[in-house]
């Protein structure tokens, strides 16, 4: 056996008269008079390889063996097919039986499963049509933000995953110690702090899972001019919304010499890029989605896809809701963060496309984004989409040495902490900017899937570190 096989994406596009050899995992096994008939994949694409066994072809104990979850592989030929949905089927031959699944036992049965049920069975529901169709996506947006960068010659940073420095100011961080031990007691195991001094603790001081990569690639950025992070980041937020993990993965451009302009511009291409792609080369997948989880979603993708932002100001925003004569559960005035309800209603009922709002109250943004002239806002922005709002925040960065001094000071943040942070502001500053973007929150918008723990393979949250 050898990767280099042909996978069943590539099988089901094939001659008829072609002997073939098809690897999987059985979806169904249906008997008929003098015909049994194999619904097969291996996860390459949405669609089922139909196997017809003729009797007698394989040997009753071999057939037996061949049931929902056991791993296979069929000798056969490509012969044409007289059902609808697919141009060829396998005529069996012979029959490799890899693994065998109980079937009485067997957890991804052909019958729907809950989302919650198939979240105890991570390991497995990848096997399904769901979860199989929302991985595809996944990889293929990975690919495609990779290929959207480095295309424009961004360079990938590899930002540390260990940090002493809370990025946001927000506090929810955790924390990283081997200044504990196991104590085993009746009630089972449990942890002991062994000292409580940061000077003997590994890292010497406290330090921290990683909140956000975008200080630490700024400082590539003032060097490089353009890069970008794409890894894993950790919030400690005792949440359990559709809409937040502890354990997730973070998209996050900076560019150099670039300003709040720059900044859209980016943001908009990099949106447009990606919906694009996957409107391209996940088809059948999409369809499904389109199907069974999100009516009207390829018409939204492509609406986005197609359209040119709006670009409004916070101020702007606000007087629109203010004015709309909408009663949100979240009540409207300068100065409140804006809600997924307002962000929606301006997307989808009064601009009715994509828009960037600009110039945030400074109160309610991070310290180290740009102050305005105006002494009340910061040159911030967030790309809200129909169906969900928000989907990417960025902003310019403050690259003045007294301002971002006094910012730290004003958030209660110790200086000494970012001494590295003020040093870039100290030694060739420039003007740059940069966004962040959650995946799994893209991965969602792109599969319309309404729970953020069924885009990722295991989810880490409240309560839930399984697998």
């Amino acid at each position: 056996m050898d990767y280099r096989r042909t996978y069943l994406k590539d099988l089901l596009t094939g001659k008829p008269g072609t002997l073939v050899e098809a690897y999987g995992w059985v979806k169904t096994r249906r008997d008929s008079k003098g015909v049994s008939f194999v619904q097969l994949n291996d996860g390459s694409i949405f669609t089922d390889l139909q196997v017809v066994i003729p009797a007698g072809t394989i040997n009753d104990d071999d057939l037996k063996k061949v049931t929902t979850g056991s791993s296979v592989k069929f000798d056969g030929e490509l012969v044409e097919s007289p059902g609808s949905g697919q141009s060829v089927e396998l005529l069996a031959k012979a029959v490799t039986i890899y693994g065998e699944a109980d079937p009485a036992t067997y957890p991804l049965q052909k019958k729907g499963a809950s989302f919650e049920f198939l979240r105890e069975i991570a390991h497995l529901r990848v096997r399904g049509n769901t979860f199989g169709a929302v991985m595809r996506v996944r990889n293929r947006a990975a690919y495609a933000v990779h290929s959207f960068f480095q295309d424009r010659g961004f360079n990938w940073i590899h930002t540390p995953v260990i940090t002493a420095s809370d990025c946001e100011g927000a506090g929810a961080m955790f924390a990283v110690t081997t200044s504990m031990e196991p104590v085993e007691t009746a009630e089972g195991t449990r942890f002991k702090l062994t000292s409580d001094d940061p000077a003997e603790d590994f890292f010497g001081k406290p330090a921290y899972l990683t909140v956000s990569g975008q200080l630490n690639v700024e400082t590539q950025c003032l060097g490089l001019t353009n890069v970008y992070t794409f890894g894993p980041t950790f919030r400690a937020e005792n949440s359990n919304t559709p809409r937040h993990l502890a354990e997730f993965w973070m998209i996050e451009p900076e560019m150099a010499f670039c300003d709040i302009t720059g900044d859209m511009n980016l943001a908009e291409e990099f949106v447009r890029s990606i919906i694009k792609d996957i409107l391209t080369h996940c088809e059948p997948d999409l369809a499904f989605f389109d199907q069974r989880i999100e009516k009207g979603l390829i018409e939204t993708l492509t609406h986005v896809a197609d359209s040119d932002f709006e670009r409004v100001t916070y101020t702007e925003a606000i007087d629109m809701l203010t004015k709309s004569g909408e009663s949100f559960e979240f009540p409207v005035s300068w100065g409140c963060d804006l809600q997924s309800e307002h962000e929606r209603w301006l997307t989808e009922k009064h601009i009715k496309r994509p828009t960037i709002v600009t110039d945030y109250p400074q109160e309610i943004k991070a310290f180290y984004m740009y102050a305005n002239e105006d002494g009340k806002t910061v040159r911030a922005m967030d790309v809200l989409v129909p169906r969900i709002g928000e989907l990417i925040g960025g902003s310019q960065r403050e690259d003045r040495l007294d301002v971002l001094e006094a910012k730290i000071k004003a958030n209660d943040l110790p200086l000494e902490a970012y001494w590295w942070y003020l040093d870039l502001r100290r030694y060739g500053s420039v003007p740059h900017a940069g966004f962040g973007l959650g995946f799994e929150r893209l991965v969602m918008y792109l599969t319309g899937m309404k729970n953020i723990r069924d885009v990722i393979p295991f989810h880490r949250s409240s309560g839930q570190a399984e697998f």
